[in-house]
């Protein structure tokens, strides 16, 4: 699987489980359980917010 495809799948799981516990520290705890950096947990926070509020608002 490429990278960008791996990315995605994990930014899915993650917006699947903000969308039904909008808890940040929650996200961040998932995203460090598959393995990714403390910085590239942080971005997948940020990214999964900004995917979150575009759902809500549509």
């Amino acid at each position: 699987m490429k990278s960008d495809e791996k990315r995605s799948h994990r930014l899915n799981y993650l917006l699947k489980c903000y969308l039904l516990n909008p808890q940040e520290n929650e996200i961040y705890r998932k995203a460090k359980q598959m393995g990714v950096t403390d910085s590239t947990a942080k971005d997948y926070i940020r990214t999964v917010i900004i995917q979150a509020q575009k759902t809500y608002s549509n």
